[in-house]
């Protein structure tokens, strides 16, 4: 096998690679549901995770707070106001204490979760939206409009809530022939993008009920695809080829006619769910079953959709949670995390570039969509758009720094305290009576190796330092071209495989 040399595609996201938390700050024993439905069955926030778990009777979701680790008591109380099994939960992007769900029962019901979680059983929802004939399946709160949500359920109708209100302001019930997969707002949230089981993918209107764009067969399989609009308006789909291999496919709305690039992966059966980071323009593919988490880049340069890495594990993933860019932390360099479900635990997955600088890496953080609405429901439903209100991840949004660095420069203030313990007796004596000229100069000299101690243990630590940022950027490298290495060598065994089918007369 012979390796090509070719120019490296310049990326700040190239190293970027991803490490399992530690077991200590896993959350154990979370009976997560084992409903036959390709949602996440998690969400996160910067302030609180939830879970689709297992109920005796009718659906619940637990939630907890970010910061919870450990074990998970059999009586933790849940939100366990729907009559049948919860299908999907989305959190509101305007307020992190308000959360949607979608049940079987054909309701939609929105909580509102008190500061530090609950404290007992929830049960009474502060609005119930009830609309849809069919389980619901599909929750999509609106980017910038504050209280607009979308909701799809198995009867193909979409509709669209004024959660404040409570009134169906908007329903689409003849624009899908078949089940819906999945729907996405655009970035202003003017459209939405669809797939749905007749293969097609469309862009629609939602405040017209019009169809602007249809795309027929986007992906040959007849396994459920998924959909999701990019910052710049394109979209990107996944789904399966004729011969079940899972793909991915860039679609330019301007001209649907063919895509824009298209990537085989697998041969695997689980669904892969795209989950997208404006702010950085990569996709993270995560599959239902899967023991892997995949990313790429988006680029405006040929191929367009760039393989970075991926990310595995030996478990399977139940689902995963996605945590929105205000909850990561910034001085990790940490430009994403997410919550991978196992059968019994939930263990965060925490993807960083690899940087030697301790100061804020802006070019790493640009502005992020804040909590503050663009706009009101009522300016939406009149016909105005607005992109998203931006935020500084520079200023409030940072978590305080690690434990590790806070020891490092603890060390010269401390050393720095004890000088002027030293100094002060002799201040103190001066009052009382004179000092004589000697005993000044030797005290003087006391004062003065001090700081000269304080730097050599200031430059010793700074070494130290240099040397462990060294030593963990090469780590991440080799972790980073291992991860490479192991996808293309999975990626020549099945052209391999096909190969031999070929030469086979199979196909």
């Amino acid at each position: 096998m012979s390796f090509r040399r070719g120019v490296v595609r310049q990326s700040k996201f190239r190293h970027v690679f991803a490490q399992a938390w530690k077991a200590e700050h896993c959350i154990d024993d979370v009976r997560v549901s084992r409903v036959t439905w390709d949602s996440p069955l998690c969400a996160v926030n910067p302030k609180f995770i939830a879970v689709i778990v297992e109920a005796g009777g009718g659906g619940a979701f637990l939630v907890v707070p970010i910061s919870k680790s450990g074990r998970i008591d059999q009586s933790c109380p849940t939100v366990c106001g729907h009559a049948a099994p919860v299908l999907d939960i989305q959190w509101c992007p305007h307020d992190d204490n308000i959360i949607a769900s979608a049940s079987e029962d054909c309701t939609v019901k929105v909580w509102q979760i008190p500061d530090g979680g609950l404290t007992g059983p929830m049960t009474e929802a502060i609005v119930t939206l009830e609309g849809h004939s069919k389980r619901v399946g599909i929750l999509a709160w609106h980017p910038t409009a504050f209280n607009i949500l979308l909701t799809a359920g198995c009867d193909n109708m979409v509709c669209v809530w004024d959660v404040g209100t409570g009134e169906l302001v908007y329903q689409l019930s003849d624009a899908h022939p078949d089940l819906i997969y999945s729907v996405s707002w655009n970035k202003d949230g003017s459209a939405i993008c669809t797939v749905c089981k007749d293969k097609a993918l469309r862009v629609i209107d939602p405040r017209r009920g019009t169809v602007l764009k249809v795309k027929e067969k986007v992906h040959d399989g007849t396994r459920p695809m998924r959909a999701v609009f990019l910052a710049d308006g394109k979209i990107l789909t996944t789904g399966f080829s004729r011969m079940s291999e899972r793909q991915l496919a860039l679609w330019d709305t301007a001209n649907l006619s063919e895509p824009m690039a298209v990537q085989e992966m697998d041969t695997s059966n689980g669904v892969l769910l795209p989950f997208y980071d404006p702010d950085t323009n990569m996709v993270y593919l995560c599959g239902k079953g899967d023991c892997t988490i995949r990313y790429f880049e988006v680029t405006d340069e040929s191929p367009y959709v760039h393989f970075l890495s991926l990310y595995s594990s030996k478990e399977p993933q139940r689902g995963a949670g996605f945590l929105s860019k205000r909850g990561v932390d910034v001085n990790k360099c940490e430009i994403a995390r997410f919550y991978k479900l196992h059968e019994r635990k939930v263990e965060p997955i925490s993807m960083t570039v690899p940087r030697k600088s301790d100061l804020f890496q802006g070019d790493l953080y640009p502005d992020t969509a804040g909590l503050e609405p663009s706009l009101l429901a009522e300016d939406w439903i009149a016909g105005q758009d607005a992109a998203p209100l931006l935020v500084s991840l520079s200023g409030g949004y940072t978590a305080p720094p690690s434990k590790h660095r806070d020891t490092l420069r603890s060390k010269p203030k401390l050393v720095s305290q004890d000088s002027g313990t030293a100094a002060a007796p002799p201040a103190a004596g001066n009052t009382a009576a004179p000092i004589s000229t000697s005993a000044t100069k030797e005290t003087e000299g006391e004062v003065a190796s001090q700081p000269r101690a304080a730097k050599e243990t200031d430059g010793t630590s700074e070494r130290l330092k240099k040397e462990d940022d060294v030593l963990n950027e090469l780590l991440a490298e080799m972790k980073a071209l291992r991860a490479v290495v192991l996808a293309q060598s999975q990626r020549i065994e099945l052209l391999e495989r096909q190969l031999a089918r070929i030469e086979d007369g199979d196909v």
